[in-house]
């Protein structure tokens, strides 16, 4: 019979796994483990060079505790850790029956600001939103060092960036990935000539379980802005509450972090520069930045058929964004994976292990 897939009543497919893949469900318990079979009916297993792989069985044990995942792995226990600590990566690295193999993520971290309120909640600035004068926003860029969150806080597990997009993605060019320069006096001058000389409060929002080393990165730039006069009350939250909280609208100043799936900056530029609106078009753009000429930019480019004109106009868009500081670029993560020597991976972008392509030896 006919199902109402609105009502809240179960069908088989709520709690059984169906798929035509390389792999098949063999046995399910829900946060405790979940085993895959090889699927003799898939299509691939008939040329080699798509599907080398020799494994045959896949056992997917969730490890919520960093501490445990690295001790698992050091035991024996695991073969292979898609997230390790940066906390553990030395003992890993030093480990003689493992090793960690890094790359870069196709993901951008970055901070970005209410630019549309007409006063900011929690701010001791009343009747106006700083974050909407540019200097501002520029002063905030400026007073973060990121060669130091790099190298202390991420350990050199990341690639300090000026853009939105990251080198693997269609669009991104050498000249729009340039970051302002680290400066103090030049924050200071910037805050002082858009009437702040003082600084002010602002609320300062961060997830504490997303991104690698997202809270300590948010830590020390709070500590960072306070040198330029600016309090930045630093909120962290799990992000089962955090970005519901942000596309609500309700943060100041936020983290979020961007991959893009189609490795084509439309992708990115329609949801975090593009105006509010229908059809996707700032779908998280959260701090509400608007400006005609973007969106004209980011029109014309979902438009263009030409892939040099097209990549032209995403060129322009990402220089906008830098010169209007819609955004605070911070960088690309280094996704490290940790494994036994007996295992080989092909380290992929978008952080996801393709079990056809990986060999036990």
């Amino acid at each position: 019979d006919p199902k109402d897939i609105r009502t809240k009543d179960e069908s088989f497919a709520h709690r059984n796994a169906m798929g035509s893949g390389a792999y098949m469900v063999k046995e399910w318990q829900p946060d405790q483990k979940l085993v895959l079979v090889k699927n003799p009916n898939w299509w691939g297993w008939a040329d080699p060079k798509v599907a080398p792989t020799n494994v045959t069985e896949i056992i997917y044990t969730p490890i919520k505790s960093e501490a445990t995942r690295g001790a698992a792995l050091l035991s024996g226990e695991v073969d292979f850790s898609l997230d390790p600590s940066p906390q553990d990566l030395p003992r890993l690295r030093a480990a003689p029956s493992l090793k960690v193999m890094d790359g870069a993520e196709n993901r951008t971290i970055f901070f970005g600001m209410d630019q549309f309120r007409a006063e900011l909640p929690g701010s001791n600035i009343k009747g106006k939103n700083p974050l909407k004068d540019v200097r501002v926003r520029k002063a905030l860029y400026q007073a973060i060092d990121i060669a130091a969150i790099n190298k202390v806080t991420m350990r050199g597990l990341s690639q300090p960036t000026g853009t939105l997009v990251s080198p693997q993605v269609n669009g991104w060019t050498k000249k729009a990935d340039v970051r302002y320069a680290f400066s103090i006096d030049a924050a200071k001058k910037l805050l002082t000539e858009a009437g702040y000389p003082d600084g002010f409060e602002v609320d300062f929002a961060c997830p504490n379980n997303r991104y690698i080393n997202d809270e300590e990165i948010c830590q020390g730039v709070t500590a960072m802005w306070a040198k330029i006069g600016v309090k930045a009350k630093l909120r962290t939250l799990p992000l089962v509450t955090y970005f519901p909280m942000i596309q609500r609208y309700e943060a100041s100043i936020y983290m979020l972090g961007w991959g893009v799936p189609t490795f084509d900056a439309l992708y990115s530029l329609q949801s975090l520069v593009r105006s509010v609106g229908a059809g996707g078009d700032g779908n998280y753009n959260v701090g509400r930045y608007s400006n005609p000429q973007m969106d004209a930019l980011v029109e014309r480019m979902k438009k263009e058929t030409d892939l040099k004109n097209r990549n032209d106009l995403i060129e322009k868009a990402l220089i906008l964004s830098h010169e209007d500081v819609s955004h605070i670029p911070l960088h690309n993560q280094i996704i490290p994976w940790a494994m036994k020597k007996s295992v080989d991976v092909v380290h992929r972008a978008d952080n996801r292990i393709d079990w056809r392509l990986v060999k036990i030896n």
